[in-house]
C-alpha cells in the first residue's frame, strides 16, 4: 500500500533528518492522484527554508522510493497546542482589563 511505504520512508529517512534541527513532519494524506500532504512541525513549521526542506529532502526521498507519487504539498497551519496557548494568553489579557 502506497501510504505505508510512504510512512515507512517518512520514519526511516526523512524524520531523522528533520530532527536533527528540531523540526518533524506528519503525513497529513495522499490522494487518490498520488499528491501527498504533509505537515512540518517543530523548527521546520517556521523556517525560512521550509520551502527548499520541502523539495530538497521530503519530495527528492519520496519520489526516488515511490515513483507513482506525482507532487509533495505541505499544509501551513497552527496546531492545536499553540492555539489553545494563545487562547489562554487572550483570556488572560480580558480577565486583567
Amino acid at each position: 500500500m502506497l501510504e505505508q511505504r510512504i510512512i515507512e520512508i517518512i520514519n526511516e529517512r526523512i524524520r531523522p533528518a528533520l530532527q536533527d534541527h528540531q523540526g518533524d513532519i506528519a503525513l497529513v494524506e495522499v490522494s487518490s492522484e498520488g499528491i501527498v500532504t504533509v505537515r512540518l512541525t517543530g523548527a521546520c513549521a517556521t523556517c525560512p527554508g521550509a520551502q527548499q526542506t520541502l523539495a530538497g529532502i521530503v519530495e527528492t526521498e519520496l519520489r526516488q522510493a515511490c515513483p507513482e507519487i506525482t507532487g509533495v504539498t505541505a499544509v501551513y497551519q497552527a496546531s492545536d497546542e499553540l492555539l489553545a496557548q494563545a487562547l489562554r494568553l487572550l483570556r488572560k489579557e480580558k480577565n486583567v482589563q
